[in-house]
């Protein structure tokens, strides 16, 4: 993929054109493109220009949109040093782009008011369309309308995850029709209807392959399928009260997940930490989609570097997301028998906490880290062990060449089995042990690497319906069921693309507020003395902190040094500003509402923006 991309730009530049609207309505450029259309290896080119839009993996050089560890870091799991990092307080001035380069907004963890991709697939099917009979035969027409019908569902999702409610197209929009490009926003559930025509289609005739695990195919579309229809799904039950529209959309997670589950060609066979840091996961059985980097090509990344223990973190793990982790005994913290399990400092943590802790964090306080608990996630375990010297290219600045995960069986085990609680809740089957097994049991049935065995790392317990964990923490509307699946997710997906969109679609942006939420302020217990004592040292006097077992903040006046023993404060930490649920969506520019109105038209504000 990455040899041809070039070739991909260049196709791009001459199929797709600039455009000078700032609705990125179709762009203004006549096509050059009557002798392009020749050939089934054009349109797996020009498909190859979706790719780095929709299967960023660890993005190029120093690129952080979607990528783990630097792109995904609002939610209630991280903290930052000084004033926390919030939602936006008012509209912006514009809010509009014409570029095909990946961008988005990370508060909202989606693209920003850009129709360039809608546009683009519109084109995609329409030149295929043309194709049919001649060039194409029955199975490759149906195949690459599955493409193209893909990643129009997939914008279309990520629009309507970020705005609510968007103006619709299924095909490319002349710059005459004027009533269509500056017609208002459609409802998001008529959208999302035909997004669901466009899975279907896909899941019916995509190819099961078409080329290694780098390229798109009917499993890795059901990968993708299965979470974005979770989360439309739940988005339909938790704000819009739409019982018959949740069922249909979680219906086809289960059912796009079943094809991956059911295929026989996936399963838990590597360690948590390989998934992250290898430098080929080609055969790795749990990877359905991979993107692979080259130093030859030029194709690197920067990733393992903010993971090599030595660049800042200035967003880490919190002592909120720390206390979720189960205990290895399958129990909470409050209620397990292990030894030193209601101890939450480092080395009990790494001890007695999923073996997906210690592969997530290192395992003694990081200065490097805004609340000292540093992950080491995306980075194999020789990485770290250069710390105080230098780094070879693999795992230091932009010259990163460890592969990222793209699409992975412990997601879609996952979205298959909350979108199957969640039916039960509205009259599907219940869910079964065998279900439990499927998928939160598979995952606990990794194995674990070398390091982890060495430290004494236990595999956690198999989760039980009849004896689910009865956590003190649980929120009143949530059944324990659903609870612990949401905590499993939380485990798995630390620094990955999950947590803000995941606590969006369950409508529970308050865990995001420190005053009901104080653990989001604090760190892991540390006996400084013992554990961290180069830092008890005038440099500090006035700015180490620490929370007392009692809630006590004792401050380093130089002399107390043995009284700094508690959950670490982050220096200089407040509170983000207040928001309401209005920053569930995103508002679009004040500009692009004046220039629909200038044309005589009406571009409805978000609610709650107005």
């Amino acid at each position: 993929m990455k040899s041809k991309l070039i070739i991909i730009i260049a196709v791009v530049a001459l199929i797709a054109g600039g455009c000078e609207d700032f609705l990125d309505r179709p762009s203004r450029t006549t096509m050059n493109d009557q002798n392009y259309w020749t050939s089934e290896n054009n349109l797996r080119l020009f498909s190859h220009g979706f790719y780095l839009n929709y299967f960023v993996g660890y993005s190029n050089t120093w690129g952080v949109d979607y990528t783990p560890l630097r792109g995904y870091y609002l939610s209630d799991d991280f903290t930052s040093t000084g004033k926390q990092w919030g939602f936006e307080t008012q509209p912006p001035s514009s809010r509009s782009s014409t570029s095909e380069t990946p961008a988005w907004l990370s508060t909202y963890c989606g693209p920003t008011w850009n129709f360039a991709y809608v546009r683009k697939s519109n084109l995609f099917l329409e030149r295929i369309d043309a194709m049919k009979g001649g060039i194409l035969s029955d199975e490759a027409y149906n195949h690459w309308s599955a493409v193209a019908r893909f990643f129009r569902g997939y914008e279309y999702s990520r629009l309507v995850s970020v705005f609510g409610d968007i103006p619709y197209y299924d095909r490319v929009i002349l710059d005459t029709e004027t009533d269509l490009l500056y017609k208002d926003r459609d409802d998001r559930t008529m959208v999302m209807d035909k997004v669901y025509d466009d899975f279907v289609y896909t899941l019916a005739n995509m190819r099961l392959s078409d080329g290694n695990a780098q390229y798109l195919n009917r499993y890795i579309a059901a990968g993708f399928i299965s979470r974005l229809m979770l989360f439309e799904g739940t988005w339909q039950k938790y704000h819009l009260n739409n019982t018959e529209k949740a069922v249909k959309y979680l219906q086809l997670a289960v059912d796009a997940a079943d094809i991956v589950m059911e295929s026989g060609k996936f399963s838990f066979t590597s360690d948590f930490r390989s998934l992250f840091g290898s430098m080929d996961l080609a055969g790795n059985k749990e990877v359905i989609m991979y993107r692979h980097y080259d130093a030859a090509l030029g194709v690197t990344h920067h990733i393992a570097s903010y993971a090599n223990t030595t660049e800042s973190q200035p967003n880490s793990a919190n002592l909120g997301l720390a206390k979720s982790f189960i205990c290895a005994d399958g129990q909470v913290y409050q209620s397990s028998t292990l030894p030193d399990a209601d101890k939450l400092d480092f080395a009990s943590m790494i001890a007695t906490r999923d073996p997906r802790f210690e592969a997530t964090f290192w395992d003694t306080p990081m200065k490097e880290a805004a609340t000292l608990l540093l992950s080491d996630k995306f980075i194999d375990r020789i990485g770290p062990t250069y710390y105080g010297s230098s780094y070879p290219p693999q795992y230091g600045s932009n010259t990163n060449t460890n592969d990222a995960p793209v699409m992975r069986l412990g997601e879609v085990v996952l979205n298959w089995i909350e979108a199957k609680a969640e039916l039960a809740t509205m009259g599907g089957p219940a869910v079964s042990q065998a279900d439990i097994d499927a998928s939160i049991n598979a995952i606990r049935d990794r194995p674990l690497d070398a390091v982890a065995t060495d430290k004494g790392i236990q595999k956690t317990a198999h989760m039980s319906l009849a004896s689910l964990p009865d956590d003190p923490a649980r929120d009143a509307d949530v059944s324990a069921l659903i609870w612990e699946i949401r905590r499993e997710r939380r485990m798995e997906f630390v620094y990955e693309h999950s947590r803000l969109l995941d606590i969006k679609r369950w409508k529970k942006l308050n865990y995001l507020d420190v005053t009901t939420n104080p653990d989001l302020h604090l760190g892991l217990w540390i006996d400084f003395p013992v554990e961290y004592p180069e830092w008890l040292i005038a440099a500090k006097v006035g700015k180490l902190k620490v929370q007392n077992a009692v809630g006590t903040v004792i401050t380093y006046d130089g002399t107390n040094a043995a009284e700094m023993v508690g959950y670490y404060i982050p220096e200089n930490i407040s509170a983000r500003d207040a928001f309401t649920d209005r920053v569930y969506l995103a508002p679009v520019g004040i500009a692009q509402i004046n220039q629909y109105a200038e044309k005589g038209y009406t571009l409805t504000q978000t609610p709650g923006w107005q």
